[in-house]
């Protein structure tokens, strides 16, 4: 991951840039009332969109498979070390990634002061990365094609997106398939509901509107529990992201020499008769 300069270094200076335009372009948001908008577009954009270019990291993930391939051949190691090794490894890195970009445009647009505020920030921030890393790590071992990969892994995370509460409040959300069970199961709800309760919780606008007001009225968020419980269930979907990934490696690894036996079954022998058509030729005519 360090001698790759595409696997993280590459991107993190694309997250800088992106916090760049981020910062430039929500500067100063004030507390006025077009601040509650401009609030919600801003924290949706990192949520989705900063994550979302996580997918950037495909084919190094691609690669990863094929050399734990090769080196679980070899029994160096199983598939329980490689995926424990590989979110271990990544951690670091990510943190830096979440840390550096989320400093750029949490503080410099003006966001919730408090260093709380932006410790939670970041955290929830590196769950997104880590949550759309596990993603991608499952669409490779299912998908192991570069392109193929990124079209199936964009399609799952634009449907995420579409069905986590921005673009369609939950309220207006239909209720077949994308309010029951999509967005109940997809990360981008509880990444908008956590960062919008970091964010508007405590602030008083200029049109004598409280944040709590707003998180109810103008974002429809379920405020009956706390944006720490949010949290939690990030990192609880990374654990069972990172257990299917595991699952799907083990059944995979079972599944191998059970589809390469039913492949190598010898066919049949079949019986030729040959007719010798000569000999018919030349048979006599019999009258009856």
């Amino acid at each position: 991951m360090y001698r790759d300069l595409g696997y993280y270094w590459f991107r993190l200076a694309i997250y800088i840039s992106m916090a760049l335009g981020l910062a430039t372009l929500f500067s100063n948001l004030g507390t006025g009332y077009r601040s509650i908008q401009a609030r919600g577009s801003l924290l949706m954009f990192v949520a989705s969109f900063i994550t979302f270019m996580t997918i950037g990291g495909f084919p190094s993930f691609v690669e990863d498979m094929k050399v734990f391939e090769r080196e679980r051949l070899n029994g160096h190691y199983g598939a329980t070390a490689f995926v424990v090794g590989n979110s271990f490894s990544a951690v670091p890195y990510l943190i830096i990634v979440s840390l550096v970009p989320g400093a750029i445009v949490y503080y410099l647009p003006g966001l919730h002061k408090g260093y709380q505020h932006f410790f939670y920030f970041v955290l929830l921030l590196f769950a997104c990365m880590m949550l759309v890393e596990s993603l991608m790590m499952i669409v490779a071992s299912l998908v192991p094609n570069y392109l193929l990969g990124i079209i199936t892994g964009s399609g799952i995370q634009g449907m995420m997106i579409l069905g986590g509460g921005f673009f369609q409040l939950p309220n207006d959300i239909p209720k077949i398939f994308w309010k029951y069970p999509l967005y109940y199961i997809v990360f981008h709800k509880y990444a908008y509901q956590g960062m919008f309760k970091n964010e508007f919780e405590g602030l008083k606008f200029d049109n004598n509107q409280d944040g709590e007001q707003i998180l109810r009225d103008t974002w429809q968020l379920e405020l009956g529990y706390s944006k720490w419980v949010d949290l939690a269930i990030l990192f609880g979907m990374v654990v069972v992201y990172r257990l299917v990934f595991l699952g799907i490696i083990k059944a995979t690894e079972k599944l191998k020499p059970v589809v390469k036996a039913f492949m190598d079954v010898p066919p049949k022998p079949t019986t030729q008769i040959i007719e010798n058509l000569e000999a018919v030729a030349y048979l006599p005519e019999v009258k009856v």
